[in-house]
């Protein structure tokens, strides 16, 4: 058992104990790359995360390791090179978390792609993401275009470009990078909120003061160097320490929402231009639903929990009865969604999608070291860029010496499948051992296609939860147990939610077993009646939420 719930006294027995070399603020995808590739070089880390991991931005993205084909239209040719690379390295690291996905550009008369126009941008694309030679852009005529998805606008329409992107679970990838970093020796602990720095008699950041979210107990955790990654809370962390630049996020907001197949059959991935206001957005197959976002407005309210608004769910029922007008879809067809904020530095006089998504490191005075801003796809460069500032501060202060980066080739969590080529065959051969266990083959290869390499530890699982009067099935039981013992589940939202992504595409099963979960929870991990109740109203706002949204209006600017 690796991040287990069940060692959470242990674990925060170490905080309390230790000194580390850093201690890092915020358990999304950005504190998690940071703890691997400073774990990986040889320093003693350890992480907070005031909620869950991957509780912010990270589970509400538009669950795609890309390359940002839009940011061409913005002539930002760094970032296109940059992403590009970098999500050819997730892909190869952790292949169980991320798919390739053929994106199909639809051209229509007057809209904002041109053939010539989309033929130059995706073979642009191909030659600064470095795209390999099976996945390199095809041009196509309004005929084929149609053969790829019938459900597109058949008025006006000219063509299409077909190019490769790569699907993820954006909060699966986040909990893997977290599981490698504890393996290789870092101490890690959600539901933990840093509240203040500590300093030395130099006024240097030496540690910062935490608050356990679950039973209230606070502690010192002392360390050499911080480092803030909390994404939204950026700004809200450093209020904190006396030393900070003049430099602040601007958030905005994105909000996807899901429609099931049976409403909304789309078997092709599509990238398409909205009639409203012209932005790309994406429409995207998945496990038996078509999700669809996502929007790009200013964003000031609660970070915590961001909600869609009417005015975000109309926009983007809009955009799909214009691009695939035999939908006809309706408001009451959405069966869920979310919405997420991202972290922006401020440009004055920027509309939200002009905003550039790259990162950038602050360091202020009492050596409170800052990251802010980039994209899921470049979290593993970020945080090689942050940890070798790091390293020259721990030996020119310290005299410490560290090993280089190598998480370019070095799979995740799970990522231990011979590489990306091999991944079918793993599964397969996943499959076949899965027999020795007496485990359906359709959930040994849900198993092995999600876990990768640590599919046989489900399959343990697995084979005891046969025996078990769970009430619930084979496979959400396991996933349960697994998820407590080695992914630091706590709270029923933690697993509905960022483990399984349930809530969102198979949001029936959270409804039909929520409360035996909860029951199984309480007995596993001992919740107080108190503990019970809380918890079950928190799953059940996350549902009423996910389901219906909000009626606030939009934030103007």
């Amino acid at each position: 058992m690796s991040l287990s719930t069940l060692k959470r006294e242990q674990i925060k027995h170490d905080l309390k104990n230790e000194t580390y070399d850093v201690v890092i603020i915020g358990g999304g995808i950005t504190g998690a790359g940071i703890a691997l590739d400073a774990s990986q070089r040889g320093m003693k880390v350890a992480l907070v995360e005031m909620q869950d991991f991957a509780q912010g931005t990270s589970s509400r993205s538009t669950k795609l390791v890309h390359g940002g084909l839009r940011y061409l239209k913005q002539f930002q040719v760094g970032v296109v090179a940059e992403t590009g690379r970098e999500r050819a390295i997730v892909y190869e690291n952790g292949p169980h978390v991320t798919t390739p996905e053929r994106m199909l550009l639809p051209m229509h008369k007057g809209g904002t792609f041109g053939k010539f126009s989309t033929s130059l941008g995706l073979a642009m694309y191909d030659r600064l993401a470095g795209v390999k030679k099976s996945e390199r852009k095809k041009m196509l005529n309004s005929k084929q275009t149609l053969e790829k998805e019938p459900l597109v606008k058949k008025d006006g329409l000219k063509g299409g470009g077909s190019y490769v992107e790569y699907r993820t679970d954006d909060a699966r990838l986040t909990i893997e990078v977290m599981k490698r970093a504890e393996e290789k020796g870092a101490t890690i602990l959600n539901h933990t909120k840093s509240v203040h720095f500590t300093y030395d008699t130099n006024e240097k950041v030496n540690g910062i003061h935490v608050e356990d979210q679950i039973n209230g107990e606070t502690y010192p955790i002392k360390s050499k160097k911080v480092i803030n990654a909390s994404g939204p809370w950026v700004d809200e962390v450093r209020s904190g320490d006396y030393a900070r630049n003049n430099k602040q996020l601007r958030l905005t907001k994105g909000v996807h929402i899901v429609i099931d197949q049976s409403k909304f059959p789309l078997g092709q991935a599509v990238y398409f231009d909205t009639e409203k206001d012209g932005r790309m957005i994406f429409a995207i197959p998945r496990e038996g639903k078509a999700y669809v976002g996502t929007t790009d407005t200013f964003y000031d309210n609660d970070k915590t929990s961001p909600l869609p608004t009417q005015e975000d769910r109309d926009y983007l029922i809009d955009a799909i009865n214009y691009m695939f007008p035999e939908v006809e879809a309706t408001d009451d067809d959405i069966e869920s969604s979310w919405a997420g904020v991202r972290p922006l530095i401020l440009e004055e006089g920027k509309d939200p999608s002009e905003i550039s998504r790259k990162d950038e490191v602050w360091e202020g005075k009492s050596g409170l070291l800052t990251i802010a801003g980039g994209k899921l796809t470049g979290y593993r460069h970020m945080a090689l860029e942050i940890v070798d500032l790091l390293s020259k501060r721990l030996k020119s202060e310290y005299g410490l010496k560290f090993k280089k980066c190598e998480t370019k080739n070095l799979p995740i969590s799970g990522g231990d499948v011979g590489g990306s080529k091999n991944f079918e065959h793993f599964v397969e051969e996943k499959v076949k051992d899965a027999q020795a266990y007496q485990i359906d083959e359709d959930i040994a290869r849900h198993f092995a296609s999600k876990y990768g390499s640590n599919a046989e530890d489900l399959f343990k699982i697995a084979q005891t939860a046969q025996y078990q009067e769970s009430g619930i099935p084979l496979d959400i039981y396991t996933e349960l147990v697994y998820s407590i013992q080695n992914e630091m589940v706590y709270r029923p939202t933690d697993f509905f939610i960022r483990r399984t992504g349930k809530l969102y595409f198979k949001i029936d099963d959270v409804l039909e077993y929520k409360d035996r979960v909860i029951d199984i929870m309480t007995e596993l991990l001992g919740y107080s009646n108190i503990e019970k109740v809380q918890y079950t109203k928190e799953l059940q706002v996350a549902i009423d939420e996910a389901q219906s949204g909000n009626n606030q209006p939009a934030v103007k600017e």
